[in-house]
């Protein structure tokens, strides 16, 4: 079980040997879920997105391809994950249509009002306080700028919560506290899809157009 433990924990923060081999899995182990939380995403035409616990980088590039006229910022908590990320984008770094860096969601060294939209992949599980994160999310997006969060547990699948006991730090959230949470830091038209035979959730929320 310790070897295993220590692999699973590398979720939340990729390091070392064994973060190597959890990345190597993660932008093909999550392509199906990001690609279908993807398809939920509104009829817009971003110029600045930000791609929040961007791992290994996948998400980041298929934002790319979807609005190939936006700028994305990849963040994420780890080094190997940023390192892993640029490797992975680095035509599109290369063109000055990425920027991969690394950041903490709880604190965000992001020029505020600036993007218009944020996704965030398999990720919000490890986040220290979703209200206290999510004001930082609203922070840096533009008013009226839109929110995407991902997850492949609605916080109530057996198979995921198990992993709560073995990943220190990690909690699956329901859909009403990521709601409520979202609400409380200053987003609306808060909308969730789940999938029809999958624990898959996307929650789709909306800066108020008020500066906050």
């Amino acid at each position: 079980m310790g070897l295993y433990k220590n692999f699973v924990s590398q979720t939340r923060k990729p390091e070392g040997f064994l973060g190597t081999l959890m990345l190597s899995g993660m932008n093909s182990g999550h392509a199906k879920l990001a690609d279908w939380g993807i398809t939920h995403l509104p009829d817009i035409h971003p110029l600045e997105a930000v791609d929040l616990g961007c791992g290994g980088g996948r998400n980041a590039g298929e934002l790319l391809k979807k609005y190939p006229k936006a700028h994305v910022t990849a963040i994420d908590y780890s080094n190997l994950s940023v390192e892993k990320a640029r490797d992975y984008n680095k035509a599109m770094i290369t063109a000055g249509r990425c920027t991969v860096q690394q950041g903490d969601v709880s604190d965000l060294k992001l020029p505020a009002d600036t993007f218009d939209l944020a996704t965030a992949f398999e990720t919000i599980y490890f986040w220290p306080g979703l209200e206290k994160c999510f004001e930082q999310v609203a922070k840096v997006l533009k008013p009226g700028g839109y929110f995407m969060i991902c997850n492949e547990s609605d916080g109530t699948d057996a198979a995921s919560l198990k992993y709560e006991k073995i990943i220190e730090g990690m909690k699956n959230h329901t859909v009403e506290e990521i709601e409520t949470a979202l609400s409380g830091a200053g987003f609306s038209e808060v909308k969730t899809a789940h999938h029809p035979s999958k624990p898959w959730i996307v929650v789709l929320a909306r800066k108020t157009t008020r500066n906050l």
